[in-house]
C-alpha cells in the first residue's frame, strides 16, 4: 500500500472531527433477508419479487413472491420478518387489502384462489375467509374505492389481457357483474413492452402482468408490468380512467416506473402506496436473473403526481442512498441524499479469487457480476482504494452466495464481517463491526453514525450463509472535495425513422465525469424518465412510444457531485 502522505496528520485531524449525521436513509436493493429458493437446482439463489405494500393500522405490510412469510415496518426503513405457514407464502404475487379492522390476503393460483384474513398480522396468525373465488386468478390485486366498493384485478400472460371485476366482500367476495377485459399488450407501438434487457427482442411476445390500481383526484390509475421479469427493462406503465373498470386510456408519460440501468435494474410488477405523511412510493421488482430467471430483489422509489395528474416515479440515482422523509415532500430533491458513489471501477486487492470471477466485478456497478474468494473461510478480505480522500457517509455490502448449497431458510445462517478504514493503507480503524450479526440480509446498507474521512476500505469475512465469500458490490457513498465534472457541450438525439420506438443519443465527454444521467419525457417540462450511463458517451433507448415526440437532457456526475445541463433537445432536431 501507499506510504503515509505528507498531509496525513492534518487529514487524520479532520477525520477525528467528523460531523454527526441527522438523515435517515435507505438504499436499493432493499436491505432484507431474501430467502433462498426451495427448488432445485443448485447452486442456491435468493428470490423476492412482485411486491405488494399495504398500510394496516399504523404499520406497512410487505408481501412478496416465494418468501416464506412477509415483512412489516413502521418507518419504511427497518423491516421485520414474520414467518408463517398459515397463508400460501410460497405462491407468486401475493397481495392484501385492509378493510375495517381486518387484513385480507390473496396469492396467485391456477387451481383455487383462497382468501385469508387476519386481525393481528404481526402475530402471523391467519384463517380462511373465503375457500374459493369464482375463478382462480394469477397476479391478483384488490382496490377498495372511497365509496367502500371493492374491485379485483388480475392477469399474467403473453397472450391474454388484464382483467377486472367488482366483488362483494360482504358476501363471500362474490363477483358482481361480468369480468371485464381491461388492457392488451401493444408492443408494436409501445417500446417498453418489447422484451429484452434493452427492448430488442422484437419477435417475441411480452408478458403483461401484475396490475395495481390507485385513485387520485377522481381518476383511476391502472399500473401493469412488462415485458418480462428477467429483463432490466421490466417496468410498470399506467393507464387512466374515470371509472374503476374502465375504459382505460394510456397515460402520455410511460413507462411510469422504469429503471433500466445502474447497479441494479428493474422496477416492474410493483405496488404504489402512501406513507404517513401522504408521500407516494413505488416498490417494484429488480432483476439479477443469473443463477435463475427468478433471481430477483426489491426496490423502492418516490412517486409524484404533477399538476396535470401525471403519475410518475423518479429513479435517477435510484440505487444511491435516499432520504426517508420525516414530513411532506414535493420533489426528488427532497429525498436524494446527495451522497455520490465513491467506488466505481476503483482498484481492489483481495485475499484470493476464483479465476472466473475476477476482482473487477466488485466495483463495476453491475449486480449481475461478482467476485468470489477461493473459500468462505474467515479471513478472506477485499481492500478498495478509492484513489483519493473522501468523506464516507454510508456503505452497501452486496453478497453473491457463490456455490451456496442452501434451500429455504436455514437456521443460524448469517453474514458476519467487519469493515475497516484507513488513510494510508497501513493503519486501520474499525468502521463497522458485524462480527456478532445474526441476520442473513444479502444487501446490507449501513449509514454511518458519523461521516469518516478515508481513502481505503477493507471488508473481512468472518462467516457467510453458505458457499464462498463473494461480493457483487462493495459500495461506498459520500462526498469528495475535488472538481465537479465538466459540462457537456454537445448533445444529440436521433430518432430511428424506421422504428420510432428507438432513439440514439450521443454527447461530448465531460472532464472528470464518472457517468451521466439522461432525463427525458414527452414534454419539455416533464422529463420524468431516467437512464444512467457509466463511462459511455452513446446510448440507444428502445422503450419509446412510437406515436409521441420526446425531449432529452443530460447531466454529468462524479464522486464530488452533479453538473446539470440546461440544454434540452428534441428527438427530431
Amino acid at each position: 500500500m501507499n506510504k503515509i502522505l505528507p498531509a496525513l496528520a492534518l487529514l487524520m485531524a479532520f477525520a477525528a472531527c467528523s460531523t454527526e449525521q441527522t438523515l435517515n436513509t435507505i438504499c436499493n436493493p432493499m436491505d432484507l433477508a431474501y430467502r433462498f429458493a426451495l427448488e432445485d437446482p443448485y447452486p442456491s439463489r435468493r428470490e423476492a419479487a412482485d411486491p405488494s405494500v399495504v398500510r394496516f393500522r399504523d404499520d406497512f405490510f410487505l408481501f412478496a413472491s416465494k418468501s416464506g412469510g412477509y415483512w412489516w415496518s413502521d418507518n419504511l426503513a427497518d423491516w421485520n420478518f414474520v414467518q408463517t405457514d398459515q397463508i400460501p407464502t410460497e405462491e407468486y404475487a401475493p397481495t392484501a387489502v385492509a378493510i375495517d379492522d381486518t387484513l385480507f390476503f390473496l396469492a396467485s393460483s391456477n387451481q383455487k384462489s383462497t382468501i385469508y384474513k387476519s386481525a393481528h398480522p404481526l402475530s402471523g396468525t391467519w384463517e380462511v375467509a373465503v375457500e374459493a373465488l369464482q375463478v382462480p386468478v394469477w397476479d391478483p390485486v384488490f382496490f377498495l374505492d372511497d365509496d367502500w366498493r371493492l374491485y379485483l384485478y388480475w392477469g399474467c400472460s403473453d397472450q391474454r389481457p388484464l382483467y377486472g371485476v367488482e366483488v362483494d366482500y360482504r358476501n363471500g367476495f362474490a363477483f358482481l357483474g361480468d369480468v371485464r377485459e381491461l388492457v392488451y399488450a401493444n408492443p408494436a407501438e409501445y417500446g417498453w413492452e418489447v422484451p429484452g434487457d434493452y427492448n430488442t427482442l422484437v419477435g417475441r411476445a411480452p408478458w403483461i402482468e401484475g396490475p395495481w390500481v390507485t385513485k387520485h383526484n377522481g381518476k383511476y390509475y391502472l399500473q401493469y408490468a412488462g415485458p418480462g421479469t428477467e429483463f432490466k427493462s421490466y417496468a410498470d406503465a399506467v393507464y387512466l380512467s374515470e371509472f374503476p373498470l374502465g375504459p382505460f386510456m394510456l397515460q402520455k408519460h410511460n413507462p411510469a416506473m422504469y429503471k433500466p440501468e445502474g447497479f441494479a435494474a428493474g422496477a416492474g410488477h410493483g405496488s404504489s402506496f402512501a406513507d404517513a405523511y401522504g408521500n407516494f412510493w413505488h416498490i417494484g421488482t429488480m432483476t439479477i436473473s443469473q443463477k435463475h430467471m427468478f433471481e430477483r430483489r426489491l426496490g423502492m422509489f418516490p412517486v409524484f403526481l404533477d399538476e396535470d395528474g401525471t403519475y410518475y416515479t423518479i429513479t435517477k440515482y435510484g440505487d444511491y442512498p435516499y432520504i426517508v422523509p420525516a414530513g411532506k415532500i414535493h420533489s426528488f430533491e427532497n429525498v436524494f441524499s446527495g451522497w455520490m458513489l465513491l467506488t466505481y471501477n476503483k482498484p481492489v486487492v483481495v485475499s484470493s479469487s476464483v479465476d472466473s470471477l475476477p476482482v473487477c466485478n466488485m466495483t463495476d456497478e453491475d449486480i449481475r457480476t461478482y467476485w468470489a474468494a477461493a473459500s468462505g473461510d474467515a479471513g478472506e478480505y477485499a481492500i478498495v482504494d478509492m484513489g483519493d480522500f473522501f468523506d464516507v457517509y454510508a456503505l452497501q455490502v452486496n453478497f453473491a452466495e457463490h456455490n451456496a448449497l442452501i434451500r429455504g431458510s436455514q437456521k443460524g445462517a448469517c453474514q458476519r464481517f467487519t469493515v475497516e478504514y484507513s488513510l494510508d493503507g497501513n493503519t486501520w480503524e474499525m468502521l463497522e463491526d458485524r462480527s456478532d450479526n445474526n441476520t442473513d440480509n444479502s444487501h446490507v446498507y449501513m449509514q454511518l453514525e458519523e461521516k469518516v474521512l478515508c481513502r481505503y476500505l477493507k471488508i473481512s469475512n468472518i462467516e457467510v450463509s453458505g458457499g464462498h465469500f463473494a461480493l457483487s458490490g462493495f459500495r461506498a457513498f459520500g462526498k469528495g472535495a475535488g472538481p465537479l465534472p465538466g459540462r457537456i457541450t454537445r448533445f444529440l438525439a436521433q430518432r430511428n425513422l424506421l422504428d420510432k420506438r428507438s432513439v440514439t443519443l450521443s454527447w461530448s465527454k465531460a472532464d472528470h465525469a464518472t457517468g451521466y444521467n439522461i432525463s427525458y419525457g414527452t414534454e419539455r417540462n416533464k422529463l420524468y424518465l431516467n437512464h444512467m450511463v457509466y463511462s459511455d458517451t452513446t446510448l440507444v433507448i428502445n422503450s419509446l412510444n412510437s406515436n409521441l415526440d420526446y425531449y432529452f437532457t443530460i447531466e454529468s456526475f462524479n464522486e464530488n457531485g452533479i453538473t446539470p445541463n440546461q440544454q434540452i433537445v428534441k428527438d427530431f432536431e
